[in-house]
């Protein structure tokens, strides 16, 4: 028979209330006897009725957590990260993948709404942000990861982008390279934005200019779009020795078209992706790529939402995390 409140009770040697207190995270009860009431839970199996919860307007301990695309392994990682914290603060993670689009992203959060979730976690871009006016009228915690979102409502954790545009930029400019393009999802993204203004100013700080024309963006199918973008600019005269793509995606895209065209990398071009996905360890060559604190976002970023639920916010509405630089082997000395 499936556990209940009384059953909990009853094994901890505490009333119904106590029990009541420790799930709905209330009451002067000590935190040693609130982890015994807890194993006491996991071990009968005992899951508190999300429904029952809903109705009676408390917490139902679930989060929603929008992306643009879980096969991104950016974005599998960040779910990954926020799950495992969400498990660890006895949360529940529902994740809907967006696409990118309004239409989805309303229906989604009319979704989650409806399941009553806890809070929101949106890692997809938004046009749109009259959006989350029922969850703002509705008081739930907002949280954006890896996107800035300019609302006053949203707490928002991110990496410096514009810092780790700059880290691409100084690393190919410590090897020799002048010539260099920069490949870009959509340009409405503000991550990709940031990250090429980085960029530019690194170079500019070198007396060097980045054309337009040498930049490069496309849609969200990153790989094609990477490789597609790729194959224009090294069958073009007077190729760049140096290519910095905006995310790991399109940088594997880059990686294939050079071999396609029977380049070798970095001798003929070196290649600079931004995110230290699982896959930047495994391509051939290694990818060099600014690291984002991938685990760090989503452990922060289920925090906050936790912490609003507390009324315990930060009042900084942003979290900028460091970049890193990471040297594999896609990067080399220009070819003299």
């Amino acid at each position: 028979m499936k556990a209940t409140i009384y059953d909990v009770a009853r094994e901890a040697g505490v009333s119904i209330a106590a029990v009541s207190q420790v799930i709905n995270g209330k009451g002067k009860i000590s935190e040693e006897r609130r982890n015994e009431i807890f194993l006491v839970m996991e071990r009968l199996n005992y899951r508190p009725s999300v429904i029952a919860a809903a109705l009676t307007g408390k917490k139902t301990y679930t989060l929603g957590l929008l992306v643009p695309d879980i096969s991104n392994p950016f974005f599998a990682e960040i779910a990954h990260a926020v799950e495992d914290q969400g498990h660890k603060l006895g949360y529940s993670i529902v994740i809907c993948s967006t696409h990118n689009e309004d239409e989805r992203i309303e229906r989604y959060l009319t979704l989650l709404q409806q399941k009553s979730v806890d809070g929101m976690i949106i890692g997809t871009g938004m046009d749109n942000l009259e959006l989350l006016s029922p969850l703002v009228d509705k008081s739930i915690p907002i949280v954006s990861i890896a996107r800035e979102m300019a609302s006053p409502y949203v707490q928002t954790v991110h990496v410096g982008d514009f810092e780790g545009g700059k880290l691409a930029a100084q690393h190919l400019l410590e090897l020799g390279h002048t010539r260099i393009a920069v490949l870009a999802e959509h340009l409405k993204v503000s991550s990709s934005r940031e990250r090429i203004r980085g960029f530019r100013e690194a170079l500019a700080g070198a007396g060097l200019e980045l054309p337009d024309a040498s930049v490069k963006s496309g849609g969200y199918d990153l790989l094609r779009d990477g490789k597609r973008q790729t194959m224009e600019l090294l069958q073009q005269e007077g190729r760049p020795s140096a290519l910095f793509c905006c995310n790991d995606l399109l940088a594997i895209g880059a990686l294939q078209a050079a071999k396609a065209l029977g380049l070798r990398v970095p001798e003929d071009v070196s290649i600079v992706g931004f995110d230290d996905t699982i896959l930047a360890s495994v391509t051939d060559p290694p990818l060099t790529t600014i690291a984002q604190p991938i685990e760090a976002m989503g452990k922060l970023a289920v925090d906050l939402v936790i912490a609003q639920l507390a009324n315990k916010a930060d009042a900084k509405p942003e979290q900028v995390l460091k970049p890193e630089l990471v040297v594999r082997k896609s990067t080399g000395a220009v070819s003299k």
